[in-house]
């Protein structure tokens, strides 16, 4: 059996390992769900927002900011539930990714796995900080990784980071490098920060292949998120009816991007997720700012 095929299958049982404490807690908090006067509302804004977020995530876009800016937009959920929120609803349209770029790009077998599992062990370790923290420190803590995720994607616009190599995998240093990065970008996955720009800008630099880079940082996501969420879940710190309602619609987006969508130039979108990460981090930094000051 290939290591894809053996990473995939693990990353089932991860999978439904969610989905099971996912549906237990939404039973058992059935009646808070139904009893919402707004939840056919919510619920058909929250698809909306499913389904583009994963669209252009699973272009390589990424999701956590503009799902950030969307949920806030439309007063979808509290700033203090909103890393619990991204994580939880965008796992399976990440897992469908995942098993979608894992079996279709090559990826050296040691470097794919090494990154995902440190993905995951800084995934684990950072969610039960996070789903303890304060509002306040929520909201600087993304509007700070918004603005440095934001210049990241602003260099590799600009061609500043290098374009990448032709490696399909990593050895020595730079592995280690690799992996120890990988495991600090899952910490700061479950505080609400996207992984996939700095991690593209991680396989870039390390010099491998663009192509890489999906399997990667759609990989990475897909395992860690099921065992942060768990977490996120158990503490309930996330917005039940968005999470169903992304969830559901998010895999619509994906499937629809995947089949339907070649050839894309994404550099306008690109500039335009630049500019909505710079509004999401100022706005949440005014937010905090105005907290402190009541």
């Amino acid at each position: 059996m290939s290591t894809a095929n053996v990473l995939l299958i693990v990353l089932g049982i991860l999978t439904l390992a969610f989905v099971v404490v996912f549906i237990q807690d939404l039973v058992k908090h059935k009646d808070e769900i139904l009893n919402d006067k707004n939840v056919t509302k919510n619920a058909i804004i929250s698809s909306i927002i499913g389904f583009i977020v994963n669209f252009f995530d699973t272009l390589g876009i990424g999701s956590f900011a503009p799902a950030t800016a969307l949920l806030r937009a439309a007063k979808q959920t509290e700033d203090r539930v909103i890393p619990g929120t991204l994580n939880v609803s965008c796992i399976l349209p990440v897992v469908l990714e995942a098993f979608l770029f894992i079996q279709k790009v090559e990826v050296e077998p040691i470097t794919l796995a090494g990154m995902l599992i440190a993905a995951v062990a800084g995934a684990y370790l950072g969610a039960g900080i996070v789903s303890k923290l304060h509002t306040n420190v929520i909201r600087i803590s993304m509007a700070i990784a918004l603005f440095i995720t934001g210049v990241i994607l602003v260099l590799q616009l600009r061609g500043i980071f290098p374009s990448g190599g032709d490696a399909v995998g990593l050895t020595g240093i730079k592995l280690v490098i690799g992996i120890v990065v990988n495991f600090i970008l899952g910490a700061l996955m479950t505080a609400g920060i996207g992984l996939y720009a700095p991690c593209m800008a991680l396989v870039y630099l390390l010099g491998m292949s663009p192509l890489v880079a999906f399997p990667i940082m759609m990989g990475s996501c897909a395992y860690l998120m099921p065992v942060a969420s768990i977490k996120f879940v158990k503490e309930g710190a996330y917005n039940k009816i968005a999470s169903l309602a992304i969830a559901i619609f998010g895999l619509l987006g994906v499937w629809v991007a995947f089949k339907f969508v070649s050839g894309l130039d994404l550099t306008i979108l690109k500039w335009l997720v630049v500019c909505v990460m710079a509004y999401t981090s100022v706005s949440l930094a005014l937010a905090a700012r105005k907290k402190e000051s009541n």
